[in-house]
């Protein structure tokens, strides 16, 4: 039997740092931009995926839409554990018609992460002709400013899986549902009201779904997340659990949003978030970083 959990000390000590990014400029400094046309080297191919649309069926290539890019530099003051680099460009590119959710190695493409050091010489690029005119985004700058964020119930519950022991949280707090009370007034203590739209580097995401690193974490090892677990070995899964959400870090969440008039939307009004390992961001390995959308 686990120990009483202090769950705001918990809370407390489960804080990570994330750069929080608005388009107010109010709320930080200005350190890259959403949409409009990515600064690239002349050599840049621009990438794509094989697939077939919600409105047209035919299965063939087609460009990704770029999201966003960001200055490492102008981060690197917010990123206090220096996780990111320290100068270069960091784009994101999502393939909008089909808006992959991340379930299985068949969605391996349909996202992706570049990153251009500072001894890359950028230039602006045009769209591809064929990308769809309804998914090259307008440009918006993004402002930023430095965050401490807290775990989702999700995440929590990854870390602490004997919560689920419905005994014991009977025995000390009175059921399952006087825990869950109980982690809406800590979290409500250390977040306050926040209610803008979600968008950050970094940090914990602000879950819709499900905790993410374990569907990270079996998708990498080949399995298809879109199904049950009841073919995959109670072994192979007790692996993926037992260090996933120490080894995947949330690298970039970009949620449903209206900027400036433009409707962004994934799914039904959710969020894609960008994982990647630590130690291959670490190296800089941006290209192994894996994409999920959830929404409700």
């Amino acid at each position: 039997m686990m120990k009483e959990l202090n769950l705001l000390e918990t809370l407390k000590n489960m804080a990570k740092n994330a750069i929080r990014l608005t388009i107010n400029p109010k709320d930080g400094v200005c350190v890259g931009r959403f949409g409009g046309n990515p600064d690239v080297p002349k050599d840049f191919i621009w990438p794509t995926f094989l697939t077939n649309t919600f409105d047209d069926k035919e299965v063939k290539p087609r460009p990704l839409s770029f999201l966003a890019q960001f200055d490492c530099a102008l981060l690197a003051p917010m990123d206090t554990n220096h996780l990111l680099p320290e100068r270069g460009i960091l784009s994101f590119f999502y393939e909008l018609g089909s808006e992959t959710w991340g379930f299985s190695q068949k969605d391996a493409g349909s996202a992706k992460v570049f990153y251009f050091s500072e001894k890359d010489i950028l230039e602006k690029r045009e769209f591809p002709a064929d990308l769809d005119k309804d998914y090259r985004l307008p440009p918006v700058d993004f402002f930023a400013r430095a965050e401490i964020q807290y775990p989702d119930f999700q995440d929590i519950i990854c870390v602490f899986p004997e919560i689920f022991d419905t005994d014991y949280w009977q025995e000390i707090r009175g059921g399952f549902d006087g825990f869950c009370d109980e982690y809406d007034t800590a979290i409500e203590t250390l977040r306050g009201a926040d209610d803008e739209p979600h968008h950050q580097l970094l940090g914990w995401p602000r879950i819709i779904q499900n905790t993410m690193p374990f569907e990270c974490e079996m998708v990498k090892r080949g399995y298809d997340m879109g199904n049950t677990l009841k073919d995959i070995p109670e072994e192979t899964i007790n692996e993926g659990k037992e260090n996933s959400l120490a080894d995947w870090i949330l690298l970039f969440q970009l949620e449903s949003d209206d900027f400036d008039g433009y409707d962004l939307c994934f799914g039904d009004c959710g969020s894609i978030y960008f994982y990647i390992r630590k130690e291959e961001l670490k190296e800089c390995r941006f290209d192994q970083a894996w994409l999920i959308l959830q929404c409700y």
